[in-house]
């Protein structure tokens, strides 16, 4: 999304960490990624299971490796800077933003919606359709810069 969209609140709501992301009033609060992992929840392990539980799915397939090593499985939430118009062509943080997009096999595009003055906009008004259109033709460009190369 673009800068001062909520990626950053909601990096933080879904990691838990209310404060690992600072998510500030000003375009490009988020630099460098910020990174968090998530535990994937499983219907073969209940929510109550604990890693050292002998009834746990998790000790008796521990137990079938023979292993003492107990490890439910995560993903990492990756937070990143804003997209800007021009970001393919490297206008604002486009190319290190875009960098971390490649690595990433899963992207939550998350547009604002919310019309808050005191919040800043990265174009001075705040229309869902015009925002998450800059974000996907960035994108794009930047997919099609990459394939002509």
């Amino acid at each position: 999304g673009l800068p001062n969209v909520g990626k950053s609140t909601l990096f933080n709501a879904l990691s838990q960490t209310p404060h690992l992301a600072p998510a500030k009033n000003f375009p490009f609060c988020t630099i460098e990624p910020n990174i968090a992992p998530l535990p994937i929840p499983s219907p073969r392990v209940s929510s109550h299971d604990k890693p050292n539980d002998d009834n746990s799915l998790l000790t008796r397939l521990a137990t079938l490796a023979q292993t003492p090593r107990r490890h439910p499985g995560t993903i990492s939430l990756v937070d990143v800077a804003g997209l800007v118009r021009g970001s393919s062509r490297g206008e604002g943080l486009g190319n290190r933003f875009l960098a971390t997009v490649r690595e990433c096999d899963v992207i939550v595009h998350v547009v604002r919606s919310h019309r808050d003055g005191n919040v800043i906009h990265v174009h001075g008004k705040v229309d869902e359709v015009e925002d998450a259109e800059v974000v996907n033709l960035e994108l794009v460009l930047a997919d099609l810069s990459h394939v002509e190369r």
